[in-house]
């Protein structure tokens, strides 16, 4: 008898154990994602199915978590901020990785992939800086049957996620158009918040959101409708909600724009936005603004005071194409040049332009007598329709052998020694197939 009680007991025990975890399990709706990396702080993100109590566990991977476990501060999640968690774990050594676990409720969150993040090392005067990898992709379309325009879906490739998570990058830029609002969607915050729930809460990007830090822009998709420009009624909302999606480390204007720069190691990333100052694309007018003379004169000085070995600016739309098709900076003639002579006349070493947009996937090389040549990778899509250059793209800057119309992201890795560090792109497939190979090293950009 005393037998039959202690196994209805232990069952009884395994039944409600093995339910609260599935009660907390059912209170994520997406997550954890990891957003900046900084040597004092990192950037959790989370978030529930219903408002409730969120806090993060971690400790240094490696060590006893029994003796050296951390506790972030317990959020609050709230209907109206679309019960996201932005945790901070400021309890972190720098150049360290830790093991993390989310708790709900006071409840621990059960996932079957790693939960673990970094912080940035601290190499100045020390050492020279540490070699890291990265990734890049833009276009990301995720099927919904209800809002899709009728016929052959336009989104497809899920399997990228598993792809990019298998190259273990310390982080992922997503270059724009990182999801699609639909004419659902974007006259109302609601069908916003659903739009952005609906790409974020995809299962098969989970692991990948867990374990790699990611830094964002937008473009017109994930900003409002096709080719939206300073114009959009609800920009303000969108800014909100790309605040409250992402977690980039900061925003050069508090009201406006998604500007804002982070750096990694000796790379500095300067985060542009081709939407919130940008006149229409009809208007005829070669001095029309395309990023604005406000987020230019930004760009110019933050340029110019950069020490870093490579200085990436990144944007939704390509830069130095001069084909003038499409929303290329290009058919903003005024700001174009203005951009090309101020990097020349300020003599800013270590430039070169990353770029989504076009559904195809290129490398572009412009030559400017007496000074180095400027470099643009454009990566584009991840799981959205792909497309084909116009006979204008086929011009004498576009490097041959680059062109690629698959889905496909770009995996970088920076290394060597600080005077001639080594930029290496690969053009990578959704299955995992490397497309093409480039090679910049940073005194070729002096």
């Amino acid at each position: 008898m005393q037998s039959t009680n202690k196994i209805r007991l232990i069952l009884l025990c395994l039944f409600f154990g093995i339910s609260a975890i599935f009660s907390a399990w059912a209170q994520v709706k997406s997550g954890p994602m990891l957003g900046y990396s900084e040597m004092k702080e990192v950037l959790i993100w989370v978030q529930t199915q219903k408002p409730a109590q969120v806090q993060i566990k971690y400790w240094e991977k490696g060590s006893d978590a029994n003796k050296s476990i951390h506790l972030s501060s317990s959020i609050s999640t709230q209907k109206s901020q679309a019960n996201i968690a932005r945790i901070i774990a400021d309890e972190v050594s720098m150049g360290k990785k830790y093991t993390y676990e989310v708790w709900v409720n006071n409840k621990k969150v059960n996932f079957d992939y790693p939960l673990e993040f970094q912080t940035q090392a601290l190499w100045q005067y020390r050492t020279d800086p540490p070699n890291f990898q990265f990734v890049v992709g833009s276009c990301n379309y995720i099927n919904e049957e209800a809002t899709d325009r009728p016929g052959r879906p336009y989104g497809g490739a899920d399997e990228i996620y598993k792809a990019i998570y298998d190259k273990k990058p310390d982080f992922m830029i997503w270059g724009g158009d990182n999801f699609y609002y639909r004419e659902a969607d974007w006259n109302t915050r609601t069908g916003m918040i659903h739009r952005n729930d609906h790409t974020r809460g995809q299962k098969s990007v989970q692991p990948l959101l867990a374990s790699t830090h990611h830094y964002a822009i937008w473009d017109d998709h994930d900003y409002g409708p096709n080719d939206a420009d300073r114009s959009f009624a609800l920009k303000h909302t969108s800014l909100e909600l790309f605040k409250l999606y992402w977690g980039n480390p900061n925003f050069v204007y508090p009201n406006e724009a998604v500007t804002g720069m982070f750096q990694w190691a000796d790379v500095e990333f300067f985060m542009m936005d081709d939407r919130w100052f940008k006149a229409p694309n009809d208007e005829k007018n070669p001095a029309k603004d395309y990023f604005g003379q406000k987020q230019l004169q930004w760009l110019f000085d933050a340029l110019t005071t950069s020490r870093a070995s490579f200085k990436i600016i990144v944007n939704g739309g390509q830069v130095i194409n001069p084909a003038k098709v499409f929303e290329n900076m290009a058919n903003y003639e005024q700001e174009h040049n203005q951009l090309l002579k101020e990097i020349k006349n300020r003599n800013i070493p270590g430039v070169l332009f990353i770029s989504g947009d076009r559904h195809w996937s290129s490398f572009w090389k412009m030559e400017r007598p007496g000074t180095y040549p400027l470099f643009d990778l454009t990566v584009s899509p991840l799981t959205a329709g792909t497309a084909k250059p116009t006979p204008e793209d086929l011009n004498k800057t576009l490097v041959p052998g680059t062109v690629s119309d698959q889905r496909a992201f770009a995996h970088i890795s920076v290394s060597g020694p600080l005077k001639d560090r080594i930029l290496e792109i690969n053009l990578v497939n959704s299955e995992g197939k490397e497309l093409w190979k480039q090679r910049i090293t940073s005194s070729q950009l002096k």
